[in-house]
């Protein structure tokens, strides 16, 4: 084996392949079983199922399908998301036993049985709000379903192949530390995008005992931190392209350029959810907007839209976790 076929591939790399794989899988479903989530508060399709863990005292598995496919739309968003989640479920399970036998490295063995902790905690959640029938659990439900994502994005990028590579990388001294800026602008991105759907969940999931005035005041906070979210997109962005990031490492570059994108188009989801369910705002109100506009409750196109904004949300957070990840394994050299 020649040496640059070692630098390339690495040994140890072997054993965290199938994990990857799994990992990348789970990310590939999650996504989805987010947007479908998401159409069950859209519709208000929560309670379309009254029981749980079962459907109308069947086994989940067992649910006829003609029944589900052909029925009510909000039994089909239900039962379908209670079973993308049960596949999720076991192919969590599926990736803790991959890690046990074939990661050498015991705190990626203990994020995946995070993992698995996180979608039984997820999906107990998701059941409490069935039996209870609680508005609130549903919020929380919705707020910890972003969070799981993470874990499994974070699952997928300690495995992955770069990740095993930085440390021949930076023996070669081909790989340039990242600095305090770009840390503390990733940190901050991060933190600032949970905070950003945790407003969300609230405009999403508001109690008919709210105030006006409390949610007038959510709303501008949410619009603040998303404009204030751009802004440091923006900012890490031209940072890393001024430094040249990783000495060109487009593993670093394109997050924070996908980042300004992304922020970019959920600001105008949020407009578009604003307008769906709404109505034009009160500075658009001139012209065309002035009148006319009916507000469409549960039309397709328009719970598409909010569903879009509610989804996008979860892939800047996990986004943004990936490039400080990767930020931190240049800065501490994790093996």
């Amino acid at each position: 084996m020649s040496s640059n076929t070692t630098i390339d591939e690495p040994r140890d790399i072997a054993p965290a392949r199938a994990l990857h794989r799994w990992a990348v899988l789970i990310v590939c479903l999650v996504w989805p079983l987010i947007w479908i989530g998401g159409l069950v508060t859209t519709y208000d399709a929560g309670m379309a199922v009254p029981d749980w863990p079962g459907t109308y005292g069947k086994n989940l598995f067992l649910y006829p399908y003609q029944t589900w496919l052909l029925g009510p739309f909000d039994l089909f968003i239900e039962h379908g998301h209670r079973l993308l989640a049960a596949i999720v479920g076991f192919l969590a399970i599926i990736a803790f036993a991959v890690a046990v036998m074939t990661e050498p490295r015991k705190w990626v063995k203990y994020l995946s049985l995070g993992l698995l902790l996180a979608v039984i905690c997820q999906g107990a959640l998701g059941g409490a709000r069935v039996v209870l029938s609680d508005r609130t659990l549903a919020m929380a439900h919705g707020c910890t379903g972003p969070l799981f994502f993470v874990i499994c994005v974070a699952l997928a990028v300690v495995t992955s192949r770069w990740w095993w590579n930085q440390a021949a990388a930076q023996s070669r001294g081909a790989t340039v530390a990242p600095t305090k800026t770009q840390l503390r602008l990733t940190t901050t991105i991060v933190v600032l995008s949970f905070c950003q759907l945790l407003l969300g969940a609230q405009l999403r999931h508001v109690l008919p005992t709210a105030s006006p005035s409390g949610f007038t005041h959510l709303v501008y906070s949410h619009i603040a931190g998303a404009f204030g979210l751009w802004g440091l997109t923006f900012a890490l962005a031209l940072h890393q392209v001024r430094r040249k990031a990783g000495c060109g490492d487009l593993t670093l570059l394109r997050p924070g350029y996908l980042l300004v994108g992304f922020v970019g188009i959920q600001i105008g989801l949020g407009l578009a959810t604003w307008v769906a369910n709404y109505g034009w705002p009160y500075f658009a109100q001139f012209g065309p907007f002035s009148a006319g506009y009916l507000v469409k409750s549960k039309a397709f196109v328009e719970a598409i839209v909010t569903t879009a904004h509610v989804a996008t949300g979860s892939l800047i957070l996990a986004v943004s976790v990936t490039l400080w990840l990767r930020l931190m394994k240049q800065r501490l050299q994790v093996s």
